[in-house]
């Protein structure tokens, strides 16, 4: 199971690294840093989305390498067989991006979980919380690239022909369908051909939870022939939202793993 509960996180902080990758639009005139830093769940790192993204491209949230991706891993002070559960408190669920990042350099899926409901329904629940940054013992986390789990422009273009893989966008409805423009500048509207729409925020509950399998099987039947594909790619505006889906996806598929266009919307788009 690829989601953890508040209580059983709670009742086994000692246990586990916590990772905070609270990421929020920018139009929302939100810094998950700041919020970090004011209060967060006791001795969890922060996992800064832009920071630890690739600077040598105009893209936002693409990978880092792997040398640099092993560099801030140890930084953190994570080990290769470390349970890591990781949070957010954001409305994209930001989390993801990060549980994905991991199982890309080949962290052990199993060894990693995601906080159903993030900070919000923790703190709801009135839990504990501070703001003490944890002192951090540098590793030598050894990364391990796993390539199939990202596609290129390339690959998303030739698959258009071949049809060897379903691709599905957690973008809205209507930016998929090119009825509005899309929020970044320089991109057109619309969609890649072939591909199909989920919009990350079917997945989720009011709380910020994951639906139910049952509820999630449903969503994803009316956009899969088969859903027990391990073929299957997601994309979004920039990376991060198409990671809801492929979480979401893993819960009803144990075989997949996390397949990801990573330029997604904010290449494909380019006009």
């Amino acid at each position: 199971m690829t989601l953890i509960e508040t209580d059983e996180l709670e009742a086994n902080l000692n246990k586990f690294k916590v990772i905070d990758c609270s990421w929020h639009m920018p139009q929302t005139n939100r810094n998950g840093l700041k919020e970090y830093e004011e209060k967060h769940i006791p001795n969890s790192i922060f996992f800064d989305l832009d920071k630890n993204s690739n600077k040598e491209t105009d893209l936002p949230h693409m990978l880092v390498s792997l040398n640099e991706w092993g560099k801030i891993v140890s930084n953190m002070g994570i080990n290769n067989d470390d349970q890591i559960i990781i949070y957010d408190n954001s409305d994209v669920i930001s989390a993801c991006r990060c549980w994905y990042n991991f199982i890309y350099f080949g962290h052990n899926p199993k060894l990693i979980k995601i906080l159903n409901g993030g900070f919000e329904k923790w703190i709801n629940e009135n839990r504990i919380t501070n703001n003490k940054i944890p002192k951090v013992k540098i590793t030598k986390y050894i990364a391990n690239e796993i390539n199939n789990l990202v596609k290129n422009k390339k690959e998303i273009n030739e698959n258009i022909h071949k049809k060897e893989f379903n691709i599905i966008d957690a973008r809205s409805i209507e930016r998929f369908k090119g009825e509005v423009n899309e929020p970044r500048e320089g991109l057109r509207s619309g969609n890649i051909k072939n591909s199909s729409c989920i919009p990350f925020g079917q997945l989720i509950n009011k709380n910020k939870t994951f639906k139910n399998n049952k509820e999630l099987i449903e969503i994803f039947k009316r956009n899969l022939k088969d859903i027990s594909s391990v073929s299957v790619v997601f994309s979004c505006g920039s990376g991060v939202t198409a990671c809801v889906l492929a979480l979401a996806y893993s819960l009803i598929n144990d075989k997949y793993l996390p397949k990801i266009y990573d330029g997604s919307w904010a290449e494909y788009g380019k006009i």
